[in-house]
């Protein structure tokens, strides 16, 4: 029996990956013990005891990054934090310890090395966090979910996905799919969102247009996200949903999908072979559009600009797609290529491989 620490949260993006891993690992040996460690402000504070975990706390210390009261506070409160995670790691016996980025991540891989605890460390993005980038140039391994990443060491691994995307047969759930959002499952369906919240550029974009992708002859699936105002026009081939729960069913139906370009998002389109139109958001660091850089170069995906996606946008760009089946035949061959759904079983490859080697890989 292993008892693993995984660290991280903050994000669905950090928080997701951690999960399905730690699920694998569960599901693999159930005398193990798989522990989280995460801050109590976090997104992970209410998933993690959701799905069943222990979480153990963490102190959430921001990096610095400018010089302020917070930077003459941070080596204090960072050498509590790893403190903390020194002791979790005493108390429980921890073995191996793996990191998803986030808060948590940075004092846990200190309080590893100097445990003499291996720790691995697993990166989402094209474009990684500090915490990854300092805990990759002392990790057992390290494994990113894009080719290209920048990390020392970095193994592409892919990520860590949802049980309901690993094991979706598109084709057996289409009928299922159609039923569920009142759509035909015998036209072509174009999906349409930007995350849990929506994304507002998207949202706009389709409400000048939604008529036009109609007209040429595409249904249209259109998650909207919670806080969207817009209206349902309430006509036959539009499916316009605040939220959806089932986004396995979403993905079954689409043909063709126009989204942002999370590190999850683009992870899960890939993996299950879908052409995809990706918006990278323009706010933060640019990983979105780095996010979807593999899937582009390959032809599984297009990149459109956030600045300039309007509803002349798709008159413009998407709606001719719609009516060149042989451009959308082309894009869903290139993505049945470029995914995969292994993630999950990557990741727990390089924390046996740590295990292995033994705690002097940590050191």
């Amino acid at each position: 029996m292993t008892t693993y620490l995984l660290a991280g949260g903050g994000t669905a993006g950090h928080v997701n990956p951690l999960l399905a891993v730690a699920d694998g690992l569960r599901a693999r040996d159930a005398g193990s013990t798989v522990l989280v460690l995460g801050t109590a402000e976090g997104l992970e504070s209410r998933l993690v005891p959701e799905r069943g975990y222990e979480l153990l706390i963490v102190d959430k210390v921001p990096f610095p990054r400018r010089p302020n009261g917070a930077a003459l506070a941070f080596p204090a409160r960072f050498r509590r934090a790893i403190a903390q995670v020194r002791a979790h790691i005493r108390e429980h016996g921890v073995e191996v310890v793996v990191g998803f980025g986030g808060y948590a991540s940075a004092p846990a891989y200190v309080a590893a090395r100097r445990e003499g605890v291996a720790f691995v460390v697993h990166e989402a993005n094209a474009k990684p966090g500090l915490a990854n980038v300092l805990g990759a140039r002392r990790a057992a391994a390290t494994g990113v979910a894009f080719a290209g990443t920048p990390l020392r060491g970095g193994e592409v691994v892919g990520m860590p996905l949802r049980r309901e995307v690993i094991e979706l047969d598109r084709t057996v759930r289409r009928h299922e799919a159609a039923e569920h959002f009142g759509l035909d499952a015998e036209r072509p369906v174009l999906l349409v969102f930007g995350g849990s919240l929506g994304a507002q550029r998207l949202n706009e974009a389709l409400a000048d247009s939604w008529a036009d992708v109609l007209a040429a002859g595409w249904q249209l699936l259109h998650v909207t996200g919670e806080r969207s105002d817009l209206t349902d026009p309430g006509v036959p081939g539009y499916a316009m949903r605040r939220y959806v729960d089932r986004m396995d069913l979403a993905f079954a139906l689409a043909d063709l999908i126009v989204s942002r370009s999370g590190a999850a998002t683009v992870s899960e389109i890939s993996a299950l072979g879908i052409p995809a139109l990706y918006v990278p958001y323009s706010v933060g660091n640019g990983e979105q559009r780095l996010n979807a850089a593999s899937a582009v170069s390959t032809g599984a995906a297009r990149l459109l600009d956030d600045a300039s996606f309007d509803g002349d946008a798709v008159r413009r760009i998407v709606v001719p797609l719609l009516g060149d089946d042989a451009a959308i035949e082309r894009m869903a061959a290139a993505a049945q290529r470029i995914g995969t759904r292994s993630g999950t079983e990557n990741v727990i490859a390089l924390i046996d491989r740590a295990l292995a080697d033994g705690p002097a890989s940590a050191r």
